[in-house]
C-alpha cells in the first residue's frame, strides 16, 4: 500500500510540474507593440530644448534639440506618460500622452509657438497608421499675417510635364516612392522656400511651415521643415493621393 502511495505522489508532482512548465512556456503570449516617438521643434528660439519623459529621465541626454530639427526616440511609451521641454532648468511646457494604439506607430509630437504676443507653446500630435504608402502629416506652425501653400511637384526632368498640388495645412496624404520638390508659395505666387523630398515606401514624414513674426523679440522667416528626408529611392508611378 505505502509503495502505491509514494507512486500516487510522485505522479501528482510530475502533473504539477508540467502544469507550471506550461505556463511558464506557453505559446499565448500578450502581444507588444513598438511605439516609437517623433519629436519636432518648432519652436523660434534661439536656445535648444530638453526633452524628459517624467522629471528624472532625460531622452536628449545626448545633444538637445535646436530649432528646426526632429528626433526619434526609441524609450517605449505608457498612457500616461508625461514629457516635459526645458530650456536649460526652465520648463517651457509639458505634453500628457493619452491613449496608445494597439498597433505599431509612430507618435509624432510638435513643440511650437502659441502666439505672437507671448513665449508660450503649443503642441501638435498625430499618430502614423501602419500603412505601406509613405505617409505624410502637414503642419502650419507658423505665426503672423503672412499667408501662404505648400505645394509638392514631380521633381523636374528633361522633356517630363512637372506635376503639382496643393498639400493643405492640417491633412495627411499617402504619397507613392519617388523624388519631389516641395515649395512654400506666397498669395501672388512667389516662391519663397524649396526643398528637394524623396519618399520611400513605409516611412511616415512631417512637412511644416515654421516662423514667427513676433510682436516681441526676434522675427524668424517662413520656412520649410521636412523630417525625415530620406535617401535616394526609386522611381515607381510617383504621385500622391489624398484621405
Amino acid at each position: 500500500m505505502s509503495r502505491l502511495l509514494i507512486l500516487s505522489a510522485l505522479c501528482v508532482g510530475a502533473a504539477a510540474l508540467e502544469a507550471k512548465a506550461l505556463r511558464a512556456g506557453g505559446f499565448v503570449q500578450a502581444l507588444e507593440f513598438k511605439h516609437r516617438l517623433r519629436v519636432c521643434n518648432a519652436y523660434p528660439y534661439a536656445a535648444a530644448l530638453d526633452v524628459f519623459r517624467g522629471k528624472e529621465e532625460k531622452l536628449t541626454s545626448d545633444l538637445p534639440m535646436h530649432y528646426k530639427t526632429c528626433k526619434d526616440f526609441q524609450a517605449p511609451l505608457n498612457a500616461g506618460d508625461k514629457l516635459e521641454f526645458k530650456v536649460g532648468d526652465a520648463s517651457a511646457g509639458t505634453f500628457s500622452v493619452s491613449d496608445l494604439p494597439n498597433n505599431d506607430a509612430v507618435l509624432l509630437l510638435v513643440i511650437h509657438r502659441h502666439d505672437t504676443l507671448s513665449t508660450a507653446v503649443s503642441f501638435e500630435s498625430h499618430v502614423f497608421a501602419n500603412l505601406q504608402n509613405a505617409q505624410v502629416v502637414v503642419m502650419d506652425t507658423y505665426k503672423g499675417a503672412a499667408a501662404s501653400q505648400i505645394k509638392i511637384k514631380d521633381k523636374a526632368a528633361k522633356g517630363k510635364t512637372s506635376r503639382s498640388e496643393e498639400l493643405r495645412y492640417e491633412s495627411v496624404v499617402a504619397v507613392n516612392p519617388g523624388e519631389y520638390e516641395v515649395e512654400l508659395v506666397d498669395a501672388v505666387g512667389k516662391v519663397n522656400a524649396m526643398t528637394s523630398f524623396n519618399a520611400l515606401n513605409r516611412e511616415s514624414y512631417v512637412i511644416m511651415r515654421t516662423g514667427i513674426e513676433a510682436k516681441q523679440g526676434p522675427a524668424f522667416p517662413q520656412e520649410l521643415v521636412i523630417y525625415p528626408n530620406s535617401a535616394v529611392a526609386a522611381i515607381v508611378k510617383p504621385w500622391w493621393k489624398f484621405w
